[in-house]
């Protein structure tokens, strides 16, 4: 027989209910440590936390577009699912493993709580648990806020998407190079070394 328990049930449900109050995103930042999610629409939705792989791919690339930005004083490197506001009121509050912010766009800097100024780049690596329409969600939200550019990097196919715009895409695979654009001209890397080749 199994043992019975009294742990209380978590807070973040994959699918909350929808009599479930709203939260923004000052709510959700002073919840703490409650596990992966972000705010959809005021509603909390999990995220399966991320395996060893993309760890280790996103602290690649992150290392390398954190010297490239710290050598040229552009601006900022951020990951560890770093929360963005996407809209208000409601609430939707994106997680972004890796994103560039310029001097340019926050000159007084990057304050303390979620993310209120759109990147120039956006990363986001997939994960097996990911489903395509949900990314595509992601997407559609980064470019809704004036992000120039979003980086898919794919760990499972060696590859790496870039995306202009929802419709402009150019696939890299692990031969190609992937080049910086924008404020981020003069960055390069081998696909294959952010995937360890």
């Amino acid at each position: 027989m199994l043992p019975t328990t009294t742990a209380t049930p978590p807070i973040v449900a994959s699918e909350p209910s929808p009599a479930a109050p709203l939260l923004t995103g000052d709510e959700l930042l002073e919840l703490g440590d409650i596990g992966s999610c972000e705010l959809l629409d005021g509603r909390l939705h999990a995220m399966t936390p991320p395996g060893a792989e993309h760890g280790r791919v996103e602290m690649r690339l992150g290392r390398y577009l954190d010297v490239f930005v710290e050598q040229h004083q552009l601006g900022w490197v951020v990951g560890g699912e770093t929360g963005i506001y996407i809209r208000r009121d409601p609430d939707t509050v994106r997680g972004m493993d890796l994103a560039v912010i310029s001097h340019q766009r926050a000159p007084d800097g990057l304050g303390v709580g979620y993310l209120t100024i759109a990147p120039e780049l956006v990363v986001e690596i997939v994960s097996p648990s990911d489903r395509w329409g949900e990314i595509e969600a992601k997407l559609s939200d980064y470019f809704s806020i004036g992000v120039e550019q979003v980086w898919l990097v794919q760990p499972r196919t060696t590859s790496v998407y870039v995306y202009r715009s929802l419709t402009e895409r150019t696939l890299l695979t692990s031969d190609d190079t992937l080049h910086g654009t924008g404020i981020l001209t003069g960055f390069s890397v081998r696909v294959a070394t952010l995937f360890g080749g």
